[in-house]
């Protein structure tokens, strides 16, 4: 079983702790940690994401965040996204996503040709032009899951680096 922490509105842990499906299941604020791994290419930002698994319970072979995790009882939020930077996984019974998210851009040069993949979880990974992923996204397009508020955190912060 895996223990997260549960947290207040501003995302501190309260001391108290619950079965990441116990929290989904009845809806039990906690802590995520998400990594988008950006890009420049002729003046425009792209973000990798990964395509899911076929396997996966929910959201199988669907386009999602770069990298992402629960952050697990007692980690702190970056610790948590570097270990997490090669796995990602929800389950696909019904849950009340009440997750405080702890986002963070990656944008050091990433050959994806490279990158060591779970298989369990993750297909292949693919660039996007990142305001074309948010559009895409945000229309619930049905090959796309990421969060979309997690984009929108990227593309201010990138605005700001122009």
């Amino acid at each position: 079983m895996e223990y997260i922490d549960i947290v207040d509105e501003q995302g501190n842990p309260t001391g108290e702790k619950v079965e990441r499906s116990i929290a989904h299941s009845q809806g039990i604020r906690h802590r995520t940690a998400h990594i988008w791994i950006v890009r420049k290419v002729n003046g425009r930002y792209q973000v990798l994401m990964q395509k899911r698994a076929m396997n996966k319970e929910s959201f199988p072979g669907m386009f999602d965040t770069s990298s992402a995790g629960h952050i697990q009882a007692g980690d702190e939020p970056l610790e948590s996204a570097l270990r997490e930077f090669h796995e990602k996984e929800f389950y696909g019974k019904m849950f009340r996503d009440n997750e405080i998210a702890f986002v963070y851009i990656y944008s050091r040069p990433v050959d994806e040709t490279k990158l060591v993949l779970q298989k369990e979880e993750v297909e292949t990974v693919e660039w996007f032009d990142l305001e074309e992923a948010y559009a895409n996204c945000k229309k619930r397009d049905p090959r796309f899951c990421a969060p979309t508020g997690g984009i929108e955190i990227v593309i201010k912060e990138l605005a700001g680096r122009r």
